[in-house]
């Protein structure tokens, strides 16, 4: 392979999720989101900011999948809102919802873009909160089995790539631990430990639902923003450290979807916040999948050492390059090093790259915007995401978080993701300096 070039059979895209995007909150029997109940509390979310109409992607898709040609890519991972398809959670299914996700996935199709579907990213339905407290019950899972089971009945036979949940952590810590996310709960371990349960579990239905009513050809992979640990040096004491270090940080996650049982270590400092486990559960959860999709923004340097640990975690300075949203630290090498440990320590056998991107202080001067900072983080993380597949790694793609400017979570408007700039005022969608250099690379298969 010439010098930063990616194998022919690279899938390159970019993603969205679909509160962040889609906008039409009430239309078309749409039933409301935790994140609608929660961006509209007073106080949740920056300046009270909503997704009620967000990048209108629901009435401007065929524009955004221009935006898509223009890059060249050919895939997009998009995701599906639950309470498009069963506005209360556990009713009626609105056939509208369905509709207009089948529209959607005929429009790519048909601009040559290959549809990588994410069944939930968060957008729980209200009712399912209010009704069984969503994901702290185990009815919740068992109604995402429903859902999963519907849109892959609708959608599969065109669909062949589905992610089932994005992200559980942020689920799990932020949602109900920090509250910094919808539902905005601040609940004890033992209760934390349960929602990872039973989101794992849903994740096996929808692995299930896949298998049963995907059709041919159909995969399947759950998308984990795995804590990254990055050897401070590449010398094999420091590796082994790292890698030591990678399994203690993503063990209660990834060991039941790849070894069917949580670590035992991790059981046993629970003690008696250990989730509750009913028989065929974990059976359930390591319903064997295709890949993994793997979030990477960064990670953390590990140095061995002679502490009672073996390792140390080596912390940042003041002056480390970071992005506008301080938790990204300019740290490429987390895409090399978090593609085989996901491989060589959980057996993995092909990872996609599910997001990667950065938040930065971006302005539009005279219709263009020059974020070289930006364009500099991809180029960096892209050298990486070649490097792993040079080196015979399993990483089949990379997915550029995110095709446009949308409404990041608490932080609303505020951040900025996108390889397009959205006026939130007219929603007009420029590209920006950054969405121009990834095209060429997707265009020329290589890091430019």
């Amino acid at each position: 392979m010439a010098a930063f070039e990616f194998p022919q059979d690279f899938v390159f895209g970019t993603a969205t999720a679909s509160y962040q995007i889609e906008g039409a909150a009430g239309e078309d029997g749409r039933g409301e989101s935790i994140w609608d109940h929660f961006s509209h509390t007073p106080g949740k979310t920056f300046k009270g900011h909503t997704g009620d109409v967000a990048c209108d992607h629901y009435h401007r898709a065929d524009e955004d999948i221009a935006l898509m040609t223009n890059l060249g890519v050919g895939a997009y991972r998009f995701s599906i809102a639950w309470p498009r398809i069963i506005p209360d959670g556990d009713g009626p299914v609105n056939p509208k919802g369905l509709d207009w996700y089948s529209r959607l996935v005929d429009k790519l199709l048909a601009a040559g873009i290959t549809p990588f579907a994410t069944m939930y990213h968060w957008d729980l339905p209200q009712a399912l909160e209010g009704k069984h407290g969503g994901w702290r019950s185990r009815k919740t899972p068992e109604a995402f089995a429903r859902y999963a089971a519907t849109i892959v009945e609708r959608l599969g036979d065109r669909v062949k790539h589905w992610f089932t949940l994005n992200e559980i952590p942020c689920t799990v810590f932020l949602g109900h631990g920090s509250g910094r996310h919808a539902p905005g709960a601040t609940e004890d371990v033992g209760v934390l430990n349960q929602i990872q349960h039973h989101c794992l579990l849903a994740h096996g239905h929808g692995v299930r639902a896949v298998r049963e009513h995907g059709g041919e050809g159909a995969e399947v992979g759950l998308v984990h923003n795995a804590t990254c640990r990055i050897p401070v040096l590449e010398a094999p004491e420091h590796i082994e450290a790292a890698g030591r270090c990678f399994e203690e940080a993503n063990g209660p996650m990834l060991s039941p979807v790849a070894r069917g049982c949580y670590p035992a270590e991790w059981l046993d400092e629970m003690d008696d916040d250990a989730p509750e486990v009913t028989p065929g559960d974990m059976e359930l959860i390591a319903s064997p999948t295709d890949f993994l999709g793997f979030n990477v923004y960064g990670g953390l340097y590990v140095e061995a050492d002679g502490s009672e640990k073996g390792h140390r975690i080596v912390e940042f300075p003041a002056g480390y390059p970071h992005a506008l949203a301080e938790w990204i630290k300019f740290t490429p090498q987390a895409v090399y090093w978090g593609v085989r440990f996901l491989h060589e320590r959980y057996g993995f056998a092909r990872v996609y790259i599910s997001e990667n991107g950065c938040a930065m202080d971006d302005q539009l001067e005279d219709g263009r915007v020059d974020d070289l900072d930006r364009m500099f983080y991809y180029r960096l993380y892209l050298q990486q995401a070649q490097r792993a597949a040079a080196d015979g790694l399993p990483l089949a793609g990379y997915f550029a978080w995110s095709l446009m400017d949308n409404f990041e979570w608490a932080e609303g408007y505020n951040h900025r993701f996108g390889l397009h700039y959205v006026d939130f005022e007219t929603l007009e969608r420029t590209a920006k300096l950054s969405a121009k250099y990834y095209g060429a690379c997707v265009r020329a298969r290589r890091v430019m």
